[in-house]
C-alpha cells in the first residue's frame, strides 16, 4: 500500500495549520498559493510576506499589555525591532507601521535612520538604542543623530571606555544605558561573553564616570542572552541576576528608569513547534514587579528587542528538484537548482533547522531523502529536520513529470545578510530571485519582483573584469 505525504505529515502534526494549508495536492503559506508564484516567478526564489510581520508585532504587543495589567505593572512596555536581522527598506518600513523602536548596531544602521527621517517615516522622538561595539564612525554618527535633535538616543555602553569616546563629540547632555555581560551556556567555547561590561564593573563605572557627569543621564540596563528568552533554569538565573544588578544601581541612580531583556523570542522551525508566549511574557513582567516591591522601587519601562522573531516568519524560499540520485542503496538525493549554503546559511553554518515542506505531490508517496544544492562543496546538503528526525518528501518516480518542488519556510530573518546578499557566492551561484508580498491601500495583497536573480554581470563587475 502506497501512503501519500499528506498523510505522513497529517499523522505526526496537527495538519493544516497557522500558515500553511493544503489545496488540490498543492502547498499555500500564508493562504497564497506558491504554485501560482513558481508559474509565474519561476524558480529559485524568495519571499517576503509582509503582513506576518504586523502580525507578530501585534501579539506580542497584546501580550504584554494584559500582563502589565494584570500585575498591577506601573512602567510601559517598548518594543524595539533589531535592523541587524533584515535591514531591506520594506521590512523595516513595514515595522514601523506598528508603532515600534528601533536597535541598531554599527555606523551604517544610523545611515538608515537619516534616511528613514528624510523620508518622513520617523520623527526625531523615536526611540533609537544604540548597540554593539562603538568603532570611531559609530560613535561620530552617533553624536551626529544627537547633535540634530534626536531626543530619544539611547547609546548602551559596551566598554567602559566608550562613554570617555562619546562625550566630546556631543553638545548637552545624552542618555546612556549599561550593557551587562552574562555568563555563557556551560557548553560554551569560553565563560563569559566579550559583549558588555562585567556586572562586578559596572558599579565602578557608574560611580566613577556617570554619577558627577552633567553630560550624561543613565536610563536603561540591558542584558543580552544569545540563546533567547527560554523557559530553563540558565535563562532565569541570568534575568534574577540582571535584576539583582538594575536594584542595586537605582538606588544609587534616580534616573535610570529601564532594563532591557536583550534575547528574543523564539519561532517556528518545525511544524510541533510549542512555546507559551503567554506565560513567558506574563513571568517577565511577574518576576520584575516582585523585585521592585521587594526592593521598594518604582517599575522600571520595559524594553525588549525582537529581530528574528519580528521577520522570521514571514520569509521563505523555493527551490526546484534538478535531478534524482541514487548513490548507493540506501542514500537517494535530491539536487536542488540552487545552493543551501548560500541561500539559507544558518542550515549550514550553525545547523539551523527551518521547516521544510514540498509545494507539489502531496497525494503522492513519500521516501526518505538527502536535499543536496548544486555548489562543489560536501557540506551543502539538508538531512535531518528538527530534533534529528530525517527527511521525507513525495517519492519522484518518472523524470518527465511535473517538477518537485520545496519550499524551506520562517527563513526571513539573518540569512540575506550572512549570505552577503548580491555580493559573490561560492561557486558563483547567484542570488536567487527575490519576491516581496504585500498589503495595498486597499487591503489587498499583491505580489512583486523585488530583485531580479543576480546576474553574470554585477558578479564579474565585482571580481574586477569589467
Amino acid at each position: 500500500m502506497k501512503i501519500p505525504y499528506f498523510n505522513l505529515i497529517d499523522q505526526t502534526y496537527y495538519f493544516p495549520q497557522e500558515g500553511f494549508d493544503i489545496d488540490n495536492g498543492n502547498l499555500f503559506f500564508n493562504n497564497i498559493s506558491l504554485k501560482y508564484l513558481i508559474d509565474k516567478y519561476g524558480t529559485p526564489f524568495k519571499i517576503s510576506y509582509l503582513p506576518r510581520i504586523g502580525d507578530q508585532i501585534k501579539r506580542v504587543k497584546n501580550i504584554f499589555s494584559k500582563s502589565i495589567k494584570q500585575n498591577n505593572y506601573k512602567g510601559s512596555y517598548n518594543y524595539c525591532y533589531c535592523t541587524k536581522s533584515s535591514h531591506f527598506s520594506f521590512i523595516i518600513k513595514e515595522t514601523l507601521k506598528y508603532g515600534v523602536h528601533l536597535e541598531t548596531s554599527s555606523s551604517y544602521d544610523l545611515d538608515i535612520i537619516e534616511k528613514l527621517y528624510e523620508e518622513g517615516l520617523i520623527s526625531k522622538d523615536i526611540m533609537l538604542v544604540q548597540n554593539g561595539h562603538k568603532t570611531d564612525g559609530y560613535l561620530h554618527k552617533i553624536a551626529q543623530l544627537h547633535n540634530k535633535g534626536f531626543t530619544n538616543l539611547i547609546v548602551v555602553l559596551d566598554s567602559v571606555n566608550e562613554i570617555d569616546r562619546l562625550l566630546p563629540l556631543i553638545n548637552g547632555k545624552i542618555k546612556i544605558g549599561i550593557r551587562m555581560a552574562i555568563d555563557e551556556e556551560p557548553q560554551s567555547a569560553y565563560y563569559t561573553s566579550r559583549m558588555g561590561i562585567r556586572a562586578t564593573e559596572v558599579i565602578n563605572l557608574y560611580n566613577e564616570k556617570i554619577k558627577d557627569n552633567d553630560k550624561v543621564e543613565l536610563r536603561m540596563l540591558h542584558f543580552f542572552v544569545d540563546s533567547g528568552i527560554k523557559d530553563t533554569l540558565y535563562y532565569w538565573g541570568l534575568f534574577q541576576k540582571a535584576l539583582s544588578l538594575y536594584a542595586e544601581l537605582k538606588t544609587q541612580c534616580e534616573t535610570l528608569h529601564a532594563i532591557n531583556l536583550g534575547g528574543g523570542l523564539p519561532i517556528r522551525n518545525n511544524l510541533g513547534f510549542d512555546y507559551d508566549y503567554k506565560y513567558i511574557i506574563n513571568e517577565l513582567v511577574r518576576n520584575i514587579k516582585d523585585m521592585c516591591t521587594a526592593e521598594d522601587i518604582e517599575d522600571p519601562d520595559i524594553f525588549t528587542e525582537f529581530g528574528r522573531y519580528t521577520v522570521g516568519e514571514s520569509g521563505a524560499v523555493i527551490f526546484k528538484v534538478l535531478e534524482v540520485k541514487q548513490q548507493n542503496d540506501a542514500e537517494l538525493w535530491y539536487i536542488i537548482d540552487n545552493s543551501l549554503m548560500t541561500t539559507i546559511p544558518d542550515s549550514w553554518s550553525i545547523f539551523e533547522k527551518f521547516i521544510m515542506l514540498p509545494v507539489n505531490k502531496w497525494d503522492q508517496p513519500y521516501t526518505k531523502v538527502n536535499i543536496g544544492g548544486i555548489t562543489c562543496d560536501h557540506s551543502d546538503y539538508y538531512n535531518t529536520e528538527d530534533l534529528n528526525q530525517q527527511v521525507f518528501l513525495p517519492k519522484i518516480e518518472n523524470a518527465d513529470d511535473e517538477p518537485l518542488y520545496l519550499g524551506f519556510f520562517h527563513t526571513g530573518a539573518y540569512q540575506d545578510s550572512i549570505s552577503g546578499y548580491g555580493g559573490i557566492k561560492h561557486c558563483l551561484i547567484p542570488s536567487p530571485k527575490h519576491v516581496v508580498i504585500e498589503r495595498d491601500a486597499n487591503g489587498l495583497l499583491r505580489d512583486y519582483l523585488f530583485n531580479d536573480e543576480q546576474k553574470v554581470d554585477d558578479m564579474l563587475r565585482i571580481l574586477g573584469y569589467e
